[in-house]
């Protein structure tokens, strides 16, 4: 097929299901399908992600990068109800999702799923929460990166998770060398939780 879940418009048919999870204590159940990033369970980098984090409570302005089916992107608007969230993903089927899951969480008037070029190019982030698509490869990866970092807010934060034998260690040492001090907050099966500030 050639389907990755970083593709515009997977040519797979469109089999959904539920999927469902615990984040920050609360249960969700979220529609998931063939063609999208971790169909079949909240993604276990994901999980790391949000089980070393606490969940936000700020107003503010947050971006979801490579938001998949939504799920970080769903918590996100949930914890924090005063915080408008863009859940930002290259693959149709996949913000067509997060619409539906934003839906079913109670927060889709908050919850902008949205490909890369239709987000304002004037639109600060107060907080960037990200699995990266380590796969698109490094060059691909550290364009994307910069791109999405420049537009942190002053006193902004990112969150990024990366698995540690696909160079979660380097890609702290990289933003951290690109102006974007970064620091490792937590570690479990294999992954990286990183901290980068402007």
């Amino acid at each position: 097929m050639g389907d990755h879940f970083f593709s515009a418009d997977p040519q797979s048919a469109d089999v959904r299901r539920t999927v469902e999870a615990r984040i920050w204590g609360k249960p969700y159940v979220f529609t998931t399908a063939t063609g999208v990033f971790s169909r079949d369970r909240l993604d276990i980098g994901t999980a790391v992600l949000l089980r070393e984090t606490e969940p936000p409570k700020r107003a503010g302005t947050f971006l979801d990068l490579g938001c998949g089916y939504g799920p970080i992107a769903c918590a996100l608007a949930l914890e924090a109800p005063k915080a408008t969230v863009w859940a930002v993903d290259v693959n149709n089927r996949a913000l067509e999702l997060t619409g539906v899951n934003a839906v079913a969480a109670g927060v889709a008037d908050r919850v902008h799923a949205a490909l890369p070029d239709d987000v304002p190019e004037d639109l600060l982030f107060d907080e960037i929460w990200s699995n990266p698509a380590i796969h698109i490869g490094k060059p691909e990866l550290h364009k994307m990166l910069l791109h999405w970092l420049a537009r942190l807010a002053p006193d902004g934060v990112a969150w990024f998770v990366v698995g540690k034998n696909l160079g979660g260690d380097s890609l702290q040492r990289w933003m951290t060398e690109q102006g974007y001090p970064c620091e490792r907050v937590g570690s479990a099966k294999g992954f990286r939780v990183l901290r980068a500030t402007r």
